[in-house]
């Protein structure tokens, strides 16, 4: 199933902001990564006029941690959207060690579609539905 959905993938490299007291990446770093990859592939992918009227809110997320990644390591944060109908999706984020391909953690977070203009859910167009799935 995944070979038919828009993947998005960025490449970071971790750095001692990212450690917590045990020297490899802190929990926290993941989920703020998981963020930072849904927001990143919207502005990529989205027009500027649909950015500007339209806008997605977290409603939950889980994540699975795998392997622990350490200072100066390239990782490959993955993400794609497996399910958008309504006025939610599920989105995936995989993060993987690049030098050993090995899947770090994977989460599914779910969005709602929001209006910029009400502040309230709103279906998700078709448009947008075929940006991403």
């Amino acid at each position: 199933m995944k070979s038919n959905l828009q993947e998005f993938t960025q490449n970071i490299i971790v750095t001692e902001k990212d450690l917590d007291e045990l020297n490899h990446v802190n929990n926290v770093r993941y989920i703020e990564w998981v963020n930072s990859i849904a927001k990143s592939h919207w502005l990529k992918t989205a027009s500027a006029n649909t950015i500007k009227n339209y806008f997605w809110v977290l409603l939950s997320h889980t994540i699975d941690y795998k392997k622990a990644a350490f200072l100066n390591e390239e990782l490959i944060l993955k993400t794609y959207v497996i399910k958008a109908e309504g006025v939610t999706s599920i989105r995936i984020v995989e993060v993987i060690n690049a030098k050993t391909n090995s899947l770090l953690s994977k989460s599914e977070t779910k969005w709602c579609f929001m209006d910029a203009k009400t502040q309230k859910p709103v279906r998700i167009t078709e448009e947008i539905s075929k940006l991403f799935c």
